[in-house]
């Protein structure tokens, strides 16, 4: 147990080397997002519309308020077609002024805690199969890699339309992040024989 806790360490630390580097020294975390032309217009346009009210927002929305029936969502929803092709589109994280300060240590820490946890998980699962050899073993984490990454981007781009170059980017660093661990973990791990 000892030995797999050292690897999830040791695998954690090179996932998120490889994160930062991703995003701080390739252009792979800014890929697909662009700053709001005319920033300050939308900025006080938004300020003016949604106020103090923090949320994932959806545009256009159905109209309706949020005790609509299930009947009335799908009434609305049915006319959804009519209303896209002649309005603005997409999906808005919105924070109002002073409510989300810059805390970069507290999401970089959250950040590292994450990528430990996917480590111990896919570690864990490494643990259970009867993989022995160094690219079995680093096949496997990967695949568990590049699932992770459809499991959210693919939806994501499909359902809210987030740029393809995004979506692509993310799972790269995403799979690229598992290969790191699934290096780690066959050589930290390469004699070690797994349970049957």
């Amino acid at each position: 147990m000892k030995r797999m806790l050292l690897t999830t360490l040791l695998a954690g630390i090179a996932m998120f080397i490889w994160t930062s580097l991703a995003h701080m020294g390739l252009p792979l975390g800014e890929a697909g997002i662009s700053e709001i032309p005319h920033e300050s217009a939308v900025l006080a346009a938004m300020q003016d519309g949604i106020g103090g009210q923090p949320g994932l927002y959806l545009f256009p929305g159905t109209g309706l308020g949020p005790k609509a029936t299930r009947a009335e969502r799908h009434e609305a929803m049915s006319h959804m077609a009519e209303r896209l092709p002649s309005h603005p589109s997409g999906l808005l994280m919105y924070f109002p002024t002073g409510s989300r300060p810059l805390m970069m240590v507290r999401w970089l820490l959250l950040e590292f805690g994450t990528e430990l946890l996917e480590a111990f998980l896919v570690i864990l699962l490494l643990s259970r199969t009867r993989l022995t050899s160094f690219g079995g073993r680093v096949g496997f984490v990967t695949l568990a890699g590049l699932l992770a990454a459809i499991a959210t981007n693919v939806s994501y781009w499909n359902w809210y339309g987030f740029p393809g170059v995004y979506t692509v980017s993310y799972m790269f660093i995403q799979v690229v992040g598992f290969l790191c661990i699934g290096v780690v973990a066959a050589l930290v791990l390469k004699n070690q024989k797994f349970a049957s």
